[in-house]
């Protein structure tokens, strides 16, 4: 009997090298997008009329980012102070992680985040040829720009340590582990592409059957999974169980390497650093999706391919969940989450693509594109102004209102204090980024 059905999201739904002003065309620090399709140019240019720069990424791109940075409205919060509610249990569920197998919409930001990474590789790289930039020379830069994105990574998850936390299962580094081999790959025609997303697919599969499963007396409850445990898999599944697996295993071994005030033994959401490997195959999948826009033919056409290409991983992936043949787990990117999460991948950029590059309806999507265009920015200061933004508010405009607190508010509305006050926050953050928009400044490696 298997311990966790696959559960369906009712909603369908990168750093450092140049700061760009094109208005004023010249170099500020060193940050690049690994995800931005539009070459610096010495010239002034209107992002959303460049020929070279895709709306339907940028708008996907920024709804990846604004689910990121809207971690902040605290939905699960709300759905306490309304224990009765299931409309707030339903949004508070779709804003948190699964414990291990299955699928909500918060768990589809980060394989959007890398599928949008190879999107707009062939567009980079044409860029780059463009340029005169002979391979060796798109290799350096991918080489630096991986390696920074590992290191951010880090420093990221370091934030709130006494010492540098050496583990790479965040967003950046795991994208930048496998950017190198992306870009190698990019460098291929489509057929070698799909050639390598499977063997990797199969030969990360095979790997994970191959290790052995851990002994009877394997006391699990030392490895943070408790004895009631609800995804604990027996028979074939087990080889993907929470911390005895094999990328566990690799973990034990690799993270005791570094400096680090314990040893390791275990992560506490069994997140591990090989999901490197699989999520290479999400990237290349964003690689062929980019690849089919970028090539000549017509915009419906190529919606039609991605909206077929997005159902076959859906059912691909959830066939394989369901018989047993492997769970669906983002924690450790099983196979078949890369083609459960990479299907819908593919729908949502058919869906943007049909709107915005196909119909030519790019107004609605206006405030998504103003994120997405800064997309490496909008994804840092979503991981440390919340605060920041909320007391200043607080110092600054409190003072106006019968409450001493402007965001506990009265007559009713305290439940929905921390939705206030992330409301608040979103908004200053909308605003900023706009502001680097109108002046053309965009945060890129």
């Amino acid at each position: 009997m298997r311990p966790a059905a696959l559960r369906l999201p009712l909603h369908a739904p990168p750093v450092i090298g140049y700061l760009t002003n094109a208005r004023h065309p010249r170099r500020f620090a060193a940050l690049d997008s690994p995800v931005s399709a539009t070459p610096v140019s010495p010239k002034p240019a209107n992002i959303a009329a460049s020929p070279l720069r895709i709306g339907s990424i940028d708008a996907y791109r920024g709804l990846v980012m604004l689910l990121m940075m809207a971690e902040v409205l605290r939905l699960s919060k709300v759905a306490a102070n309304l224990p009765g509610s299931r409309f707030w249990a339903f949004l508070a569920e779709q804003q948190s992680h699964v414990p291990w197998a299955g699928c909500t919409l918060h768990d589809l930001i980060q394989p959007g985040f890398s599928f949008l990474v190879g999107a707009a590789l062939p567009f980079s790289l044409a860029s780059r040829a463009a340029r005169g930039q002979s391979r060796w020379q798109v290799l350096a830069h991918a080489l630096w720009r991986a390696a920074f994105l590992v290191l951010l990574g880090v420093f990221l998850r370091s934030m709130s340590k006494t010492q540098t936390n050496w583990t790479f299962e965040d967003t950046l580094s795991q994208i930048g582990l496998g950017y190198v081999p992306l870009v190698l790959i990019g460098m291929t025609r489509q057929r070698w592409q799909w050639i390598a997303f499977g063997t990797i697919l199969v030969g990360y599969w095979l790997a994970f059957v191959l290790y052995p499963l851990p002994s009877r007396d394997f006391d699990y409850a030392d490895y943070g999974v408790p004895p009631n445990w609800p995804y604990f898999y027996q028979g074939f599944d087990a080889h993907w169980n929470k911390n005895s697996n094999l990328a566990w295993a690799f973990d034990t071994w690799f993270l005791n390497l570094f400096p680090r005030p314990a040893p390791f033994t275990h992560n506490a959401g069994g997140y591990a650093t090989l999901s490197f490997i699989p999520t290479l195959a999400t990237m290349i999948l964003g690689l062929i999706a980019g690849g089919w826009i970028k090539q000549a033919g017509s915009v419906w056409n190529k919606a039609v391919w991605m909206v077929l290409a997005g159902g076959m991983g859906l059912l691909i992936g959830f066939i394989a969940h369901e018989s047993g043949l492997c769970p669906c787990v983002k924690r450790i990117w099983t196979p078949s989450w890369v083609f459960y999460s990479g299907g819908w991948c593919f729908l949502f950029l058919a869906a943007f693509y049909t709107l915005i590059d196909a119909a030519g309806w790019r107004a609605w999507s206006f405030p998504l594109r103003v994120i997405g265009a800064n997309s490496i920015l909008a994804y840092l200061v979503a991981h440390g102004w919340e605060q920041f933004i909320q007391n200043s508010l607080r110092i600054h405009f409190s003072h106006f209102l019968a409450s001493k607190d402007i965001f506990a508010p009265t007559a009713g509305l305290a439940p929905y204090a921390p939705l206030l006050a992330g409301l608040a926050t979103l908004v200053v953050l909308w605003l900023f980024l706009y502001w680097l928009y109108r002046q053309r400044i965009f945060v890129r490696i």
